[in-house]
Formats: structure tokens, sequence, C-alpha cells
């Protein structure tokens, strides 16, 4: 009876003030590494977790040249289901395009029938424009500028803010950029499509028949054949890319102990080496050598309380991390040097579930922030619905609109007041007169 009594009561209640109230009112900074890369743009991250290592204007927008053709084997990816069933005839107006661009080239035919699987062996490994119009050509229907509008499209929904394309092989246009940032987006989703991963780490292909002229990578840091200084033992894949406004490019990723990078440098422009290759294997290098993996956000280890309202006998809450959380730190660093700013409301109400989101923390090391973790409730607290009551009412009393009723009330009721005083001595006005008038005629 009592509990039907105080459901009633907090109806009536929220009607009374729904009278009352408007129904709107119902990265870190760079390691210390050692030395400077000579790329314009150079990006490392670790992927295991997903932060930055080394940033050098990773924002700026550059020349992409052939890495642009990470691009294009997404847009055939998702565009084309079989890659060894489906079938291509090579056209020779798309071969005879390419003429007097200085194009690299994969060596196919016109007139020969390829698979897709051949075209993007031809597109990956030996850069191949040739292949890059093929496939485009075929992907878009015949119409190249709509397989172009594909690989817009896919930048934006990877959301890349700086990307650009205006072809699917990279040859130089002013209006076709990318950024380094942009470009591990683009890549960290190519890793997840079929054969991209095998195909890039590929130093060697006979795929176009062993009467052929093999195809051969153009990234020296995977053969270890031809690759000489540029070697290193770490990487697979990922894309190369040159010319005279790009300059030397390269992406690539690198796994050793454990541990996975991947490396984004554009912008190489030291006229005897192949510095793209140089500082990615130096970072890879370095990396590996000096950086590992520390625990530092266990989310079973509460983070502290905060203060707690409309809970019967509980004044406090109880948070924890959403989850546990480790960084790439140098070796000799401990993780007690990680610095934990915890940002969260001065209290919350009851009801609050295990698990709802309660505040931040933001993880920082040597000034620079690395990540913020969610923080959440460690318990549940149920409300009391006599401290509800309580606070609604005072939060009724204490809102503007309350106020502002309130006054239009009085107002309205001193109005009454006045006009019944101001009646009232009309009447007995109006009385005397008539009382003094009878009184006269008497």
């Amino acid at each position: 009876m009592q509990k039907k009594m105080l459901h009633l009561f907090l109806s009536s209640l929220i009607i009374m003030t729904y009278c009352f109230i408007p129904s709107q009112l119902v990265l870190a900074d760079n390691f210390n590494i050692g030395f400077e890369p000579s790329c314009e743009s150079i990006l490392l991250i670790n992927l295991d977790t997903d932060s930055v290592i080394y940033d050098k204007n990773s924002d700026k927008k550059m020349a992409p040249a052939s890495i642009t053709k990470i691009m294009t084997y997404i847009i055939v990816a998702e565009n084309v289901s079989d890659f060894n069933n489906t079938t291509v005839v090579v056209k020779e107006e798309l071969l005879k395009g390419l003429l007097g661009t200085g194009s690299s080239l994969s060596g196919i035919k016109a007139g020969e029938t390829l698979s897709i699987s051949q075209l993007l062996h031809c597109l990956m490994i030996k850069s191949g424009n040739d292949a890059a119009l093929v496939l485009a050509d075929y992907v878009g229907n015949g119409d190249i500028g709509s397989f172009v509008q594909k690989m817009n499209d896919k930048a934006k929904e990877l959301d890349c803010q700086n990307t650009h394309f205006v072809n699917p092989h990279g040859l130089d246009n002013e209006d076709h950029y990318t950024t380094a940032k942009d470009l591990v987006k683009i890549t960290k989703y190519a890793m997840t499509l079929p054969s991209f991963v095998e195909i890039t780490s590929k130093v060697t292909s006979y795929i176009l028949g062993e009467n052929r002229y093999p195809l051969v990578t153009t990234n020296s840091l995977i053969d270890p054949v031809r690759g000489g200084k540029y070697y290193c033992k770490y990487v697979k894949g990922i894309k190369t890319g040159s010319d005279s406004k790009a300059g030397k490019c390269l992406v690539s990723s690198a796994s050793n102990n454990g541990y996975t990078y991947i490396c984004v440098a554009l912008g190489g422009f030291l006229p005897n080496d192949n510095v793209a290759m140089l500082d990615t294997k130096a970072l890879y290098q370095w990396a590996f050598k000096n950086l590992e993996l520390k625990p530092i956000i266990n989310k079973n280890k509460p983070m502290g309380d905060i203060k707690l309202k409309l809970a019967w006998q509980k004044d406090s809450l109880q948070i924890v991390p959403a989850k546990d959380y480790s960084v790439m730190l140098p070796k000799n660093v401990v993780a007690s040097s990680i610095d934990i700013k915890v940002d969260k409301p001065e209290f919350v109400n009851a009801p609050i579930k295990i698990g709802q989101k309660i505040g931040t923390a933001t993880l920082s090391y040597a000034n620079a922030p690395i990540t913020t973790i969610d923080l959440v409730a460690g318990e549940d607290a149920k409300r009391s619905n006599i401290l509800f009551i309580i606070y609604f009412i005072k939060n009724i009393i204490m809102s503007i609109w309350f106020k502002v009723t309130a006054i239009v009330v009085l107002l309205l009721l001193g109005f009454y007041v006045w006009m019944f005083i101001r009646y009232n001595k009309r009447t007995r006005r109006k009385r005397k007169t008539m009382q003094a008038e009878r009184y006269r005629y008497k």
C-alpha cells in the first residue's frame, strides 16, 4: 500500500513539474631515437597498442606516387569476390595511355587474359601502372573516373582527413595527395583484406608464367638477395613509391619478438640513397632494440571513489578502468613514470549500473599525452525513492522556471487582491452614497 501511494505521489509530482518546466529540460612527443630521419614526413605506429612511436609532419599533405596502389587494391578487393577465377582482357588503349609518362610497368600485354589475382600481383609487387589501369577500368565498368570516385569515397569512410585521389596509379597531379597519418588508416584496413599481406610480402613471383620474366619486388627492405644495405629481416611488405615530386616513399610493416609496427615514410629527396628505406629500417631497429610493452592500467584495480547522491546509506561509488592498457616504453623506463590524470564529475546521482561510464583517465609520458581510458562504475548503486523525491522537489523549487512561475503567480495574486480591495472600496462608497440619498429624501 505504501509503495502504491509513493508511486502515485511521484507520478503526480512529475506531471505537476511538467506544467512549470519546458519539455526540453525534461601523442605523444617523439621518443629520443638518437637520430633525425631525412624524410619530410614519417610516422611509426605500434600496432599492439595502436600508439604513436615517432611522428614527423604526419599531417602534411604529400604526393604519394605509387603508394596510391594500396587504395587501388582496396577498391578491387571490395568489388571482386573471386580473385583467381575472375578474368580480364587487357585493352591496348589503356597501355598506350601510359606511353611517355615514365611509368613503372609490369610487362602485361595487350589482348592477353589475366586473372584479378595476377593483376594484383603485378600491381603490388612490380608496382605496375599498367595493372592499375586495367583493374580500374574493369571495376569501373570502363569508367576509370568511377573507380577513382570509389577511392575517394573509401578514403572518407576511413576518416582520412587530407587525402584525395585523381588516378589509380599515383602519377603526379597537384590534386592527388595524402598524408602519413591517413596512409596508416588506409594500410591498416588493407591488411584485413584477402591476400593483401601475402602478395605485398612476396619478393619474387612467377604468377604470369614460368616462361615470363618474374615479378620482382621494388621493396629492397624485404629482398635478402638484392636489398643490400636496405634489407631488414623484420620487414613484411608493403608498398614503395617514387617520382620527382613525391621523392622516395615507403609504407611497410615489421614484426619481431611479438611486436608489430607500421611505418609510413614520405618525401625522401637525398640524391644517392633511398632515404625512405633507410629511415624506416633505422626506426624499426631502434624500436625493437629499445622499446617494450609495459602494463599501466589494470581494469580490476580501482582508481578511486566519487561522491554518490540519492543512494540510501551510501555516499561514494568505486570507479575502475574500462579495460586493461599497456604502452610501449623504453626498457629503462618504469611504469610509474606514466602520469595519470583522472577527469571525473564532483558527484553522480543514483541509480548507477556497474560498467556505466563515469569519467576518463588521461595517460601521459614526459608531458605528452599517450591515450585516454574510460573510467566506469565498479559497482551498482540503487536509488532511494525518498531521497529522489526530496531532490526532485528541491530542483523544482530552485529552478528558474519555478521562480518565474512563482513570481507570475504572486503578481497575479497581488493584482487580484488589489482589484478586490478596490472593488470593495467602490462598493462601500456606493452604499454610503445610496444611504445618503435615502436620508435626504426622508
